[in-house]
């Protein structure tokens, strides 16, 4: 224990360093912190977890058990669903209480209160992209269930059992670093974080930038750069899955929907379009045991602490294990008795932006067909720790908040009279909480189905399998019918006859049941064959990755849990496999120095594995930046918001089209082809290598030249852990890169009683100073899981615990 104290107070020290050196203006009262018998000292943790084993709160109608397994994963025991998701919510304040409170700060444009007027500028954008407005929406949705509101007011409870438990003593090391405290848990944050991961996942568009490109490049030459499907495509249900539904009427209006009037000149930062996942499951013809299997991995950012927390949740009618999002009741991803069940982003296109016309610079009304509709204003207070309230008036219109107006961004030409409002799904009223609920107790296919109808946003494709033998698959979300492509560029928002008609119904959303080819799977490629009866569009599907796994999985027989963890792994390297050929094949060999030809017979004999101690895919990966960026450098100079055409598109024009226009760089004064471009940035590239190999002293494998990193949440070094060596990369089953990655690996075998293994890049503590902080690290990135204790019963499986946990009522007279 005092080596634990001595390293995580040197760690302080060094925290302290890097707070200062970031400008981070907050400095702890250091006497209070440096306090041995209150401060930062008892923030260390023990191997044996050091929690009270025997409390009681008021709030409980009856006694809780929670037994913690090696890797410190609680397994509650309740005996009613109240006082579930009462020590549901206390045992994530328990862990997680700073980076729930963190996250919900950020969603809601509440940064500036903990860190001060830096993050002014990322407060306002968050409120103007409304996610506080659509978390009030879905919590008065979710107010109106029994259910709903039992849940969300039973998992506050116990955080705020939790918060009103500590002292200064006992306060998250980030409070006490930050010098501030926790305030009260209130089921808003619940929701507030659900809309989060909306934007996350599903906040990514590219309406703006698609209506730049059509007004610079004109139709003929912007459906070139910007095809809606490419050959080879894959979509995640099956192309022989006939649609025999009757699709709802969409009418196609007739009138221009596209505004090209003006360029629009910037808009602000979006979520990573990388944001994705892999899942699948095969059914029992194809495994060794005769009974399907399912596996799932998330590829968020890789923070610290982790972003998924593991549990397992026990009250009559649930037992249910796998991880959910601190702040969040219920299980997200996991399975229990009798299915198991996963997620991965759907990229359906939810959010579309019109072009308003206000009536006069007030901006107090709008034009609307034949009318004047007034026009909501919002007053954003931005508290700002150590300085003035910001006040920001934020307009929403029918559609939605107008985003971008004369006022915002700072450096905004949009004229007074002008502004463009976002129509987004994810601001709408809706229950996803309940969705979670039921499929944590759902027995079979049919029940899983009805789950998903509480389903409406991120969109997701929701793998399932059954222990009765079942697989599926759902598009699942809340998406509105459209005419062809209807928001695919900026919208007339004075005229309804370009308003979202219908929705699809639940019934119709792609979905398939037991496949003949024996597997159901997903990585966030396009989902549906052109025979969908639906409009679908979105241009950042995902190109590689769906159509390896598919390939493997087709070719699997006899599977086993290991061979699933394999695949989870899988290094291949299909991007390079389909452009290093052509690259390489077009490179002009006599001109090569020794140097140059040395690259080059490396990247020729390589497999295409990106695995951490191979020196090709580094190469590769710098090389293929280097070429793009040249191909596209006309995109440099643009003062506005525009997307450069994809990888995969890219690659499409250099095998097929090889002679095109477009191959040049524009910014020399002669023409260049595509063997110009290709040497060019083959020099640059070595040259590039080897000055990194130089400046790092080490030699550029793969591993090393990545440089994956787990990175605190406040971006504190010491907190974080760098440089782990793990394979993969983007657009790779193993889709690792430097900060972003597979964010939980798990890995079902249904039958009479569930197996299954997992892991994560971090550990179940949100608390540096423990060794649950970042335990399992190691673990993920070598490939290796943990096989999970799921629990049947409190006496069977309490010896595979280290430890117990108990709650009671605790009487009134007692209080």
């Amino acid at each position: 224990m005092k080596v634990v104290k001595f390293l995580f107070s040197f760690l302080i020290t060094i925290a302290l360093t890097v707070a200062l050196s970031i400008k981070i203006s907050i400095v702890p009262p250091l006497g209070k912190f440096l306090d041995p018998f209150h401060g930062f000292w008892q923030n260390a943790e023990s191997e044996i977890p050091e929690y009270e084993r025997s409390l009681q709160l008021s709030i409980f109608e009856a006694p809780v058990s929670i037994y913690y397994d090696s890797l410190l994963i609680p397994h509650i025991f309740a005996e009613n669903e109240t006082d579930l998701y009462r020590a549901q919510g206390y045992i994530m304040a328990q862990h997680r209480l700073w980076q729930m409170e963190f996250v919900t700060h950020f969603a809601a444009g509440r940064v500036s209160e903990i860190v001060g007027e830096r993050a002014l500028q990322l407060d306002r954008t968050q409120r103007r992209k409304g996610l506080t407005y659509g978390a009030e929406n879905s919590l008065k949705e979710l107010m109106r269930t029994t259910l709903g509101k039992s849940q969300v007011e039973a998992y506050a409870e116990g955080v705020n059992a939790y918060i009103e438990s500590l002292t200064y003593e006992s306060l998250p090391l980030e409070y006490k670093l930050m010098a501030y405290h926790p305030e009260p848990w209130t089921p808003l944050k619940t929701t507030l974080l659900l809309k989060y991961m909306a934007e996350d996942l599903a906040g990514y568009d590219s309406d703006l930038e698609n209506t730049n490109a059509l007004k610079l490049f004109g139709r003929e030459y912007f459906d070139f750069l910007y095809p809606t499907r490419l050959e080879n495509t894959d979509p995640v249900i099956p192309a022989s899955r006939k649609w025999e539904f009757k699709p709802l009427p969409i009418d196609t209006p007739n009138v221009a929907f596209v505004d090209t009037s003006e360029f629009i000149m910037q808009v602000v930062d979006k979520p990573d379009e990388d944001n994705g996942s892999n899942n699948w499951a095969v059914d029992g013809s194809k495994t060794r045991s005769g009974k399907p299997m399912l596996a799932n991995d998330p590829h968020l950012g890789l923070n610290l602490p982790s972003i998924w927390y593991a549990m397992q949740l026990n009250a009559p009618g649930v037992n249910v294990m796998g991880v959910t999002l601190p702040g969040a009741p219920n299980i997200i991803v996991g399975f229990n008795d009798s299915i198991a069940w996963g997620v991965t982003n759907a990229r359906r296109d939810v959010k579309d932006w019109y072009k308003i016309q206000f009536t006069d610079e007030s901006r107090t009304e709008y034009f609307y067909d034949d009318n004047r509709l007034k026009v909501q204003k919002r007053i954003e207070e931005i508290k700002v720790r150590d300085g003035d309230t910001y006040y920001d008036t934020v307009t929403y219109t029918h559609f939605g908040p107008v985003v971008y107006d004369s006022s915002f961004p700072e450096d905004s030409v949009v004229n007074p009279k002008r502004g463009y409002a976002m129509k987004w799904a994810a601001l709408e009223p809706s229950s996803e909480m309940l969705a979670f609920y039921y499929l944590n107790r759902a027995d079979n296919y049919s029940e899983y189905v009805q789950a998903l109808k509480y389903y409406q946003s991120p969109a997701q494709n929701f793998v399932f399998a059954s222990a009765a033998g079942d697989i599926a698959m759902w598009v699942q979300g809340k998406f509105p019918a459209k005419w062809k492509e209807q928001g695919k560029f900026l919208m007339d928002g004075s005229t309804s006859l370009l308003e979202w008609q219908q929705t699809i119904p639940n019934t119709q959303n792609a979905h398939i049941l037991n496949p003949e080819r024996g597997f159901v799977s997903s990585a966030n490629q396009i989902p549906v064959a052109n025979d969908y009866p639906y409009y679908v569009y979105d241009i950042t599907y995902e190109h590689y990755r769906n159509r390896r796994i598919n390939e493997r999985l087709s070719k699997m027989r006899n599977i086993t849990p290991k061979d699933f963890m394999s695949l989870h792994n899988d290094t291949y390297n299909l991007m390079a496999a389909e452009s290093l050929p052509i690259m390489l094949d077009t490179l002009n060999l006599v001109t090569l120095s020794p140097e140059e030809k040395e690259i080059y017979d490396l990247l020729q004999s390589w497999n295409y594995y990106n695995n951490v101690n191979y020196k090709a895919p580094s190469v590769y990966d710098l090389w293929w930046s280097n070429f793009y960026n040249l191909i596209w450098d006309e995109y440099e100079d643009k003062n506005m918001a525009l997307r450069r055409p994809s990888k995969e598109t890219t690659i499409h024009i250099i095998k097929n089209y090889p002679d095109h226009m477009f191959i040049d760089m524009v910014n020399t004064t002669v023409v260049e082809t595509l063997p110009d471009i290709v040497s060019e940035s083959f020099s640059k590239t070595v040259k590039e290598i080897n000055q990194w190999k130089e400046d790092n002293e080490e030699d550029y494998f793969w591993g090393t030249y990545k440089n994956t990193q787990l990175t605190h949440m406040l971006r504190l070094e010491p907190f974080s852990v760098k440089d782990v060596k793990v394979g993969g990369g983007r657009n790779i089953v193993a889709a690792n890169s430097q900060s972003h990655g597979q964010s939980w690996k798990m890995i079902v075998s249904l039958g009479d009683q569930p197996k299954a293994w997992a892991v994560y890049p971090g550990g179940q503590s949100g608390n540096p100073g423990s060794p649950y902080y970042d335990n399992m690290v190691e673990n993920w990135s070598s490939g290796n899981y943990f096989p999970l204790l799921f629990m049947r019963d409190q006496t069977t499986d309490a010896a595979g615990t280290i430890f117990k946990q108990s709650i009671y009522p605790k009487a009134e007279e007692e209080e």
